[in-house]
């Protein structure tokens, strides 16, 4: 299924408004020894995935105004450029950097129109993108990272859950 035209630019601020809540409502429910759980080694907590949607928040702000002012835009690697932790933060704290991040990305896609989907510009490892594929991607890192998040805070449960351990074997980390 796509998304017809006619509904990007409402689907993509949908999805984005309910990031900040989902993780917030993590943060206060969950002890944070369980969200700085990593599944396996070197794959990411509910507390990096948080960190990291913070990071790439400042990113696709960068991509839509170099859009805006038609000009092209760098790669970003995670892995080099994203903010590393020697010891777990809040999710509270996190959240909290998010929200007003988030709120101007927001108003920001609220200025657009249904003509702008077309712009197009050159990403540096990608090629040409239009701005319709950028709010594509947006909404679906949003929630590719908060099902990352709710993987990683799964797994505790799934290895102690003994016989109906067969009924997770597709959100099994590593499997």
């Amino acid at each position: 299924m796509s998304i017809p035209e006619a509904h990007v630019l409402n689907w993509v601020q949908s999805v984005l408004q309910t990031t900040a809540a989902r993780f917030q409502h993590l943060g206060e429910a969950l002890p944070v020894d369980l969200l700085a759980a990593q599944p396996l080694p070197g794959e990411w907590s509910a507390l990096e995935c948080m960190q990291h949607l913070l990071d790439i928040e400042r990113v696709f702000q960068s991509r839509l105004r170099a859009f805006l002012a038609g000009q092209d835009f760098p790669a970003y690697d995670p892995d080099k450029q994203g903010t590393k932790f020697a010891s777990p933060p809040q999710m509270g704290d996190l959240v909290a950097a998010f929200i007003p991040l988030r709120a101007e990305s927001l108003s920001l896609i609220a200025g657009l129109s249904a003509a702008d989907l077309t712009r197009r510009a050159r990403h540096a490892e990608l090629g040409p993108v239009t701005l319709s594929h950028l709010l594509h991607e947006w909404a679906g890192h949003d929630l590719m990272h908060t099902v990352q998040a709710e993987r990683a805070l799964m797994q505790p449960f799934i290895q102690g859950c003994g016989p109906w351990l067969k009924f997770f074997t597709d959100h099994v980390a590593g499997g």
